[in-house]
């Protein structure tokens, strides 16, 4: 009997689930309006490297983060002046499973205290949710604002005194204005699928036409926890996040380079191809450390379908669902050329001791003469 391969792809699933009454309303922000943070302690105006992860989150396997966050560690450490990262940046899902303030010192403060860098982050689902049998009672988002939208850096009192300050983000949906870079932030909320309303969406259109300014000196990237496209099992893709995207990016008049997200607890590289003949990158980056990964669907499977207009000319470049890992991104520019660079590295699960990340995949995206 010959066995055929699968060809994955992104899905939606069959079932509709319906979960618009777990959104949570937004704190006030931390920072004026527009929610722009200018990240001055970067003084390479050729070159920008920072690493990328999502749901590091980890429970009842806390190794599997701390091997990733280790790796990271090593690597940042390990690396020449050119090609050290300059910051982290999460993707959210930072503690499970709600964001609550006594969770964040195990899943994140120690883990993450020796990591060399500043760490910046947008809110996933989990950090954003409420745990309704908590004995003291607290609003959605308030551990992590106390941990990454503090007015100035300060102990974290739940942190039993970790070196790690607050960080000062403007907002829980922010913009991050560094050399060669613009990293748009979104905040995606509670619901499986995400949600975002009138008001981000707003804001969203107008940052995206501001960094198109831009674009001769800076990279666009769009940053938001739920994924837009996926070919998992669990999650599949999002319509919500999919059509808020193309809306937005129609009526602003711009795309961005490339998006990533995480909420999806593996890695998938997708490329979409748009009519006026630009590929968007859509890179999915949550296997940062939560136990539960996420392994592909089979498309033919009727749990699924991939017969959508939302899904036309996106296609599944790479993907790896069985291995937790962390990006490293470089940005690079001279006079001769403008290029993003992309690593994906994946750590040993079961040989945490191998402090050497392998690499699994690489892309760059040529930004030059536009």
């Amino acid at each position: 009997m010959i066995s055929t391969k699968v060809l994955y792809s992104a899905v939606l699933k069959t079932e509709k689930i319906d979960d618009a009454h777990k959104f949570q309303s937004i704190p006030q922000p931390s920072g004026s309006y527009p929610y722009r943070l200018n990240v001055d302690h970067i003084r390479n105006n050729e070159k920008l490297v920072f690493h990328m992860v999502g749901d590091t989150g980890g429970v009842h396997k806390p190794d599997l983060q701390q091997t990733v966050v280790n790796q990271m560690t090593t690597q940042h450490l390990n690396s020449t002046p050119d090609e050290q990262p300059s910051f982290l940046y999460h993707l959210g899902d930072i503690v499970y499973h709600y964001g609550e303030a006594e969770q964040y010192d195990k899943q994140f403060l120690t883990p993450f205290e020796q990591y060399p860098g500043p760490i910046y982050a947008i809110a996933g689902n989990h950090d954003s949710d409420v745990n309704p049998q908590s004995e003291e009672a607290y609003e959605s988002l308030d551990a992590f604002y106390t941990t990454f939208c503090n007015i100035c850096p300060k102990t974290i009192h739940f942190g039993n005194n970790k070196q790690r300050k607050s960080q000062i983000q403007p907002h829980v949906y922010w913009t991050m204005e560094a050399p060669l870079a613009t990293i748009i932030g979104l905040y995606t909320n509670v619901p499986k699928y995400g949600c975002i309303k009138k008001e981000q969406r707003s804001w969203f259109i107008k940052e995206l036409q501001h960094a198109a300014k831009l674009s001769s000196e800076k990279a666009l990237i769009v940053c938001l926890h739920h994924a837009p496209y996926s070919a998992d099992f669990n999650h599949g893709s999002s319509l919500n996040m999919i059509e808020f995207l193309e809306s937005a990016f129609e009526e602003a008049g711009v795309k961005p380079d490339i998006v990533f997200s995480g909420h999806v607890h593996n890695y998938q590289r997708f490329n979409k191809q748009y009519p006026d003949g630009k590929t968007v990158p859509f890179i999915v980056a949550g296997a940062g450390g939560f136990e539960e990964l996420h392994t592909l669907a089979d498309p033919t499977d009727p749990e699924y379908y991939t017969e959508s207009p939302l899904l036309d000319q996106v296609n599944l470049e790479n993907y790896c669902d069985n291995r937790h890992g962390f990006l490293k991104i470089a940005i690079e520019k001279n006079p001769f050329s403008f290029i993003i660079k992309g690593e994906y590295y994946t750590v040993s699960n079961k040989n945490p001791e191998n402090k050497n990340p392998t690499l699994f995949d690489t892309f760059s995206i040529d930004l030059t003469g536009r």
